[in-house]
């Protein structure tokens, strides 16, 4: 009799130990699962900030790109027919490059700059730096305004190359000088740099005057990713001190 009172005591502990063991393993899954609930929306909430600041990335690329592409128009819009005289400049409305004749700037052979030269810088320059500064997109991307001399084919090669450096440097000069006064002066300045071509894009199979030229070129600041996303972070950073 007594065995079998101990033999049901033994059924009954184990039944309890075997429920206590099925309602840990139940915790443990309910426990997983939430885990897996929070992970789920901690990715879900990533991926949604993700492809938010992909859209912003996309939206200052097009801002930019439209930006760019306006530059040329507004040089056009700026310069042509108030500045100078038909003939004097071109403007590509592509790149915005601004071409000088020689006409106007320089004697063949010559550095010094020509009368009706200066009086054309004074007219051109104002008016084209106003144009860069006026938008605060224009002065962050552009990085340089490069001030090209090129030279016909004519004469020895590297000639051609020192009275191209020679006559970028005349113009700077002019600019830098007392002569010319304009509002961001100081801050066109930073950008300019002088550079020679000589007779590189020069055609070599004769002396075509029209190869003398100077031309105000833009070097752009290349796209920096990382700065805008390093820019979003400090921005995000900046929003939760809040």
């Amino acid at each position: 009799m007594n065995g079998s009172e101990d033999h049901e005591l033994d059924a009954e502990g184990l039944e309890e130990q075997d429920a206590g063991v099925w309602l840990s393993i139940g915790d443990l899954m309910s426990g997983l699962l939430m885990l897996f609930a929070l992970l789920f929306v901690t990715v879900q909430v990533q991926l949604q900030a993700e492809i938010q600041r992909a859209k912003k990335l996309e939206t200052e690329l097009q801002k930019y790109k439209q930006a760019i592409d306006e530059l040329p128009i507004r040089i056009i819009n700026a310069v042509e027919g108030k500045v100078g005289g038909t003939g004097l400049f071109t403007v590509d409305p592509e790149t915005g490059d601004v071409s000088l004749g020689e006409q106007i700037l320089f004697d063949e052979g010559s550095t010094e700059l020509k009368p009706e030269g200066k009086k054309f810088l004074q007219q051109f320059i104002p008016v084209y730096s106003q144009v860069i500064f006026s938008d605060d997109l224009f002065d962050r991307q552009i990085i340089r305004v490069i001030v090209e001399g090129h030279t016909s084919s004519k004469g020895p090669e590297k000639d051609n190359m020192e009275l191209s450096l020679r006559r970028s440097l005349s113009v700077s000069d002019y600019i830098f000088s007392n002569q010319i006064n304009f509002p961001t002066k100081e801050q066109f300045k930073q950008k300019l740099l002088s550079a020679g071509r000589g007779e590189i894009d020069a055609d070599s199979s004769f002396d075509n005057p029209r190869d003398r030229k100077v031309i105000f070129r833009f070097q752009f600041r290349p796209v920096d990713i990382q700065d805008f996303l390093d820019k979003e972070k400090n921005n995000n950073s900046s929003e939760g001190k809040k």
